[in-house]
């Protein structure tokens, strides 16, 4: 089976404050095991004997001032190993205009889209952006409907009690594509969690553009769970359908707790009870329609 990795990360520890200065909260817990360098090669080794045969890099929040560093060293690097094969960079989305940003962005040929996180959460420790409701800011609504005269994707990230609002950003912005990360970010797994996940995804769904990404099923519970993994691919194509969904590995986060072979095996053991077609949906199809990847 072909597989694009529609989720993966390299880097320089360098350029990150996050990974180079003190420890700070992350939705993933301690990470001192991935404070260093993880450069393509590295990537590529664990990657490629696996099948992976395309992958878009997510941005990794360099600072706010660097998003076009990021970017310009992406395509260095793709030009001299051909991987990535599609980019998703930062711009901020809360200014008055974000066309300035987007148009220095859009001379790099690799650029499929932007991700701004947007998750915010009582709990401080998997808090991300300033408050809970950025999705209903006028100014990120204008801007992210944007993106699609661009031709770009929006990477959402938010968590289930934001998703009445974001239904409410991706209604207002008809031509952008959403791409909602790690399947709605599930961190309560006990049965009203489940409950009220499930329902703040149904929202989304009803959403149609917004499709959801298998990714980053271990970030809460700090390990590679197969059944976990089986039901929230179960769930999430129940919503969204297959050719709705595609995967990514969140690598090297996930690199805390479990080896690329395992993480991939156990997402397309996850998959196995669907169709021949929905897998390739799942694994190739999907990620190559919404990113543009040939």
């Amino acid at each position: 089976m072909r597989v694009i990795d529609a989720h993966f990360h390299v880097w320089r520890q360098a350029d990150l404050p996050w990974l180079s200065g003190p420890m700070q909260p992350r939705i993933f817990g301690p990470y001192e095991p991935i404070r260093r360098d993880y450069p393509m090669t590295e990537y590529l080794a664990d990657a490629v004997p696996q099948g992976v045969e395309r992958a878009v890099y997510v941005q990794a929040n360099w600072p706010v001032e660097r998003a076009l560093d990021e970017v310009a060293w992406l395509e260095g690097l793709a030009q001299d190993t051909g991987w990535p094969h599609g980019i998703v960079a930062f711009a901020d989305m809360t200014v008055a205009d974000a066309r300035p940003a987007l148009d220095r962005l859009m001379r790099f040929p690799r650029l499929r889209g932007i991700r701004q996180q947007l998750h915010y959460h009582d709990n401080p420790l998997y808090r991300f952006a300033s408050g809970p409701d950025l999705c209903e800011d006028r100014a990120v609504q204008k801007n992210i409907a944007t993106l699609g005269g661009y031709g770009l994707t929006f990477d959402l990230q938010v968590f289930p009690a934001q998703m009445a609002g974001a239904a409410r950003l991706a209604q207002a912005c008809p031509a952008t594509t959403f791409v909602l990360q790690h399947a709605g970010m599930l961190e309560d797994t006990t049965d009203a969690g489940r409950a009220a996940w499930r329902e703040a995804m149904a929202t989304l769904a009803a959403c149609p553009n917004v499709v959801a990404k298998l990714s980053g099923f271990g970030t809460f519970i700090h390990r590679n769970d197969p059944a976990h993994i089986g039901w929230l691919i179960s769930e999430t194509i129940g919503l969204f359908g297959a050719d709705r969904c595609l995967w990514g590995s969140n690598f090297p986060i996930e690199k805390l707790w479990t080896g690329y072979a395992a993480l991939l095996s156990a997402h397309r053991a996850g998959a196995a009870a669907f169709t021949q077609s929905e897998q390739d949906a799942i694994f190739w199809n999907t990620a190559a329609r919404v990113y543009r990847l040939t």
